[in-house]
């Protein structure tokens, strides 16, 4: 007889995710067997799909559980809840071969009323799930969380006229540019157009796997509930049959759902997920550029980041004016040029003036030119962190055209938390980043082995997902702490790890 498992976990949508290890190492151990999980009604379709899960059992109440746990005929329970209600669905189930995971539920008690820490606070739930299999001697090898192990749908036909939304800030817009290459290698006969914002046009024109972009322009002619409908009413008139939603808000779903798309895939944590055909697992343990990838799993492709994926973007030749402008500022071909983006969204997410005009001056007795970039809104900053340490001044003066250009010149990128992090990152600039109100947790570092962010432990990071205008504590020590030192000292690093222009 096979082997029947029954895996419970009534918990949040995170917690579910969190399992999927463990149907992998069970599948590889015992390819015949078959596996079913007991998760609240929410969470079930999270697992469907899934290639380590046979089925899927919604908890409607003890009693219709252990109904149908009965008729399953299980062989083997796994308890990866391990609270009162899972115990009472172990007593009562009479599965014979039962494992529970240890919960440290008393450590983390003692640890949030009294600050008093446990070793086994320090271990990932992953691993203490993967724990509860060596009871039946299973092996536990793979460990790694993929938002690969979603399925795809079989029943749906292959899209012809594709609409991607990105309408959410620019670094968000270059972490979708993989998941354009993905669809358009996986969907060859297909047209794929991005709506984006007007002020991020620039990411996606002329781009290999673009052919048309949209322009939403919230803050004018599509602002207010007016202007909402009348770009659903352009995008309707396209006639898309699938839209690819990145952006997790209420707005880019109800679009799609106006503009009459019949099938639409986003995040099951998007605001607007209850108007959503297709909902993939959201995942805060994965970088964002590997959470877009996984949008294109319902559609057949693989989601996995293939092994150049961090580069995406191909600096564009320098054109006249760009050179014109890099000669005024006494800037030759032969320099050793360093990228310096001072200037972020957020008041909280940017490193001190004082310390770039520093670390600008140890770049220039180290042999290289330090040059400021940035938009106009940075442009008094560049002009305050310029006078202070001699730096070339571009802040203001280029394009986002021009800076794509300008990361074919550079040797490092130094910058905070940004979107012109994620450019120097995709264009294959090492990469130095301050983070501040921000942390790496969040899934927006620079993406790539060759990078380096610096950031300071602190238990108020991170203050929230975009940063703030103030520091709510009113030290604002996650940048403080960020000395020069540490900054010159992962610069050195990322020199060293990267290929130097």
């Amino acid at each position: 007889m096979s082997h029947r498992i029954l895996v419970v976990r009534l918990s949040s949508l995170g917690d579910v995710i969190l399992t999927g290890p463990v149907y992998k190492n069970l599948k590889a151990h015992w390819p015949d067997c078959r596996v079913c999980a007991l998760v609240k009604p929410q969470f079930a379709a999270v697992l469907k799909g899934h290639p380590g899960v046979d089925e899927v059992i919604a908890y409607r109440g003890l009693a219709d559980a252990l109904a149908r746990i009965r008729a399953g005929r299980f062989t083997h329970l796994l308890d990866l809840h391990a609270t009162l209600r899972s115990w009472l669905i172990r007593r009562l189930s009479g599965i014979p071969e039962q494992s529970v995971y240890r919960k440290d539920a008393l450590a983390r008690r003692l640890f949030v009323a009294f600050g008093v820490a446990s070793p086994s606070l320090q271990r990932h739930a992953v691993d203490r799930y993967l724990e509860a299999l060596a009871v039946w001697g299973v092996p536990a090898p793979m460990r790694a969380l993929s938002p690969a192990d979603w399925g795809a749908r079989a029943d749906a036909p292959s899209p012809r006229r594709v609409v991607v939304l990105q309408t959410s800030f620019l670094g968000d817009s270059l972490l979708t540019l993989p998941l354009l290459r993905r669809l358009k290698e996986s969907l060859p006969g297909a047209t794929l157009a991005v709506l984006t914002l007007p002020k991020h046009a620039e990411v996606f024109r002329g781009n290999a796997w673009v052919d048309e972009v949209l322009l939403d322009d919230k803050r004018g002619e599509h602002a207010g509930l007016a202007g909402l409908w009348r770009i659903a009413r352009r995008l309707k008139r396209r006639s898309f049959d699938l839209a690819v939603i990145p952006h997790r808000s209420l707005r880019s779903t109800l679009l799609a759902w106006l503009a009459g798309v019949p099938r639409r895939v986003g995040f099951s944590s998007s605001a607007g997920s209850f108007l959503l055909t297709d909902r993939v697992p959201f995942s805060w343990l994965a970088h964002d550029l590997e959470r877009n990838l996984a949008l294109a799993r319902p559609l057949g492709a693989a989601s996995a980041p293939a092994r150049d994926e961090e580069r995406y973007i191909e600096p564009s030749s320098l054109g006249c004016e760009l050179s014109r402008l890099l000669a005024e500022k006494d800037l030759s071909s032969t320099d050793r040029l360093v990228g310096v983006h001072p200037g972020a969204a957020w008041s909280t997410k940017r490193w001190l003036p004082e310390r770039f005009a520093e670390l600008c001056r140890r770049l220039a007795r180290a042999g290289f030119k330090p040059v400021l970039v940035g938009g106009p809104a940075d442009a008094p900053l560049g002009a305050e962190i310029a006078r202070a340490s001699g730096a070339a001044d571009l802040t203001g003066k280029t394009s986002l055209e021009d800076l794509k250009s300008l990361m074919g010149r550079f040797s490092l990128f130094v910058t905070n938390d940004s979107g012109p992090m994620h450019l120097a990152a995709a264009a294959g600039v090492p990469v130095v980043a301050a983070f501040g109100a921000t942390t790496r947790e969040l899934g927006f570092f620079p993406y790539g082995a060759a990078h380096r962010v610096v950031e300071a432990e602190l238990s108020c990071r991170p203050c929230g997902l975009h940063g703030a205008r103030a520091c709510p504590q009113g030290h604002f020590l996650c940048m403080r702490l960020v000395t020069v030192d540490l900054v010159w000292d992962a610069c050195r690093a990322a020199l060293g790890a990267g290929t130097a222009k």
